[in-house]
């Protein structure tokens, strides 16, 4: 939680701080005036969350504080300061850094990074006696062109929806004015340039251009006049098509090559490209759910704001309990391809905990706040999915 002080702005202490004193032998009364109703913006939000940052900003009246949380608000206050104005230099790279890493979509990036972890896993699993040390950079390239590929994706849709994200998500950088819109084009700019050449001299032809199709459908999901976004199907379809197919097909695709082998398709590839694809649709859908309110301000047109959020959260609930159904139903089915032992019981627990949570957005009657820990949620059985793949 992070709280922003106008100048004004006092809460039981005066805002004019005087140095901060400590004194073994005595304690020094301090002046104490009494609470003023005050403005200020409340941004709830952080980093190490996979999902759903949320904020919002209101005017309100900070209540009556005792003596005790005075002081420690005063102390607090103090050691802010002073922490402030030890070295500038470093608190603003340390905010260049948040503002970079919140461009990123962390969340994002873990799914990516998971996948390509899993796949390359798989493939070097199924073919171990070809192992070699000399791949390591050559996969780590790999993964870095992804995030590369990720980071414009995602960087490219902020600086379009700047708009929006002040009313949906604004904690994301451009948005909160953390970063420059020039800057955001710098970046984005360097991913793609930087992403095409790495997959260009490292992987050949064919994943190069699986690479470049990957860019040009997030670019025509967000850059004008395409902005395939504003359409919900065209929408859902190219993320399916680029977080479910050519992650998937590609990366493994790209391993088998580096290790001298031509491309075939394997049961447990087929099961997870499947599986992470219709994933993906549900990630489509229920991306929207926190947004609706932004959305029809700019006249954004989601299946959250056609359907209404409980029948899209029902519906994206409904999606991922037949892949869990189904992906129970092919380790029964196909014994020699996948591990029963394995198998079933993970998909029946991660099932199992889908319906809990359901459950619990429905108590909540779909706050804001039950709204982004639901996506949080789905967002972790995405990522619980890449984590058993390569033992499946």
């Amino acid at each position: 939680m992070e709280l922003s002080f106008s100048p004004s702005t006092s809460l039981g202490f005066p805002t004019t701080i005087p140095p901060c004193r400590a004194s073994s032998h005595h304690q020094t009364k301090l002046p104490i005036k009494p609470p003023i109703k005050s403005s200020f913006s409340f941004s709830k939000f952080s980093t190490s969350h996979p999902v759903g940052f949320y904020s919002y900003r209101q005017s309100c009246s900070v209540p009556p504080l005792s003596n005790s949380h005075r002081r420690n608000n005063f102390i607090r206050a103090c050691t802010q300061v002073g922490a402030a104005g030890s070295d500038p230099l470093l608190n603003k790279v340390s905010n260049l850094k948040d503002a970079f890493w919140r461009f990123l979509r962390p969340h994002t990036i873990r799914g990516t990074a998971l996948g390509s972890f899993a796949l390359v896993a798989r493939a070097l699993i199924e073919n171990s006696n070809l192992i070699k040390w000399s791949l390591l950079f050559k996969a780590f390239s790999g993964l870095f062109a992804l995030i590369c590929g990720n980071g414009y994706i995602v960087g490219i849709n902020q600086i379009y929806d700047i708009g929006i994200d002040k009313v949906n998500k604004p904690y994301l950088p451009i948005a909160a004015g953390d970063l420059s819109v020039k800057s955001a084009w710098f970046l984005v700019i360097f991913f793609a340039v930087t992403g095409l050449l790495i997959v260009g001299l490292n992987f050949g032809p064919f994943i190069t251009s699986l690479y470049t199709l990957g860019l040009l459908l997030g670019t025509i999901y967000s850059v004008p006049p395409f902005r395939m976004k504003r359409f919900p199907v065209a929408a859902f379809l190219i993320i399916a098509t680029v977080r479910g197919f050519l992650l998937n097909f590609g990366v493994y695709y790209a391993t088998r090559a580096a290790l001298g082998l031509a491309f075939e398709w394997s049961a447990p590839v087929a099961f997870i490209t499947t599986f992470v694809t219709l994933f993906a649709l549900v990630i489509a859908i229920t991306k929207d759910l926190p947004d609706v309110e932004g959305d029809r301000k700019f006249q954004i047109s989601t299946f959250a704001t056609k359907l209404g959020v409980r029948n899209i959260a029902f519906l994206g609930s409904g999606l991922l309990l037949l892949n869990y159904i189904a992906s129970i139903a092919a380790s029964i089915y196909l014994p020699q391809a996948f591990r029963r032992n394995l198998m079933i019981p993970t998909h029946t627990i991660l099932a199992l905990s889908l319906v809990f949570q359901a459950w619990v957005l429905e108590q909540a009657n779909y706050t804001q706040e039950a709204i982004a820990a639901f996506y949080r949620f789905i967002w972790n059985l995405f990522y619980a999915e890449y984590i058993i793949f390569p033992f499946i």
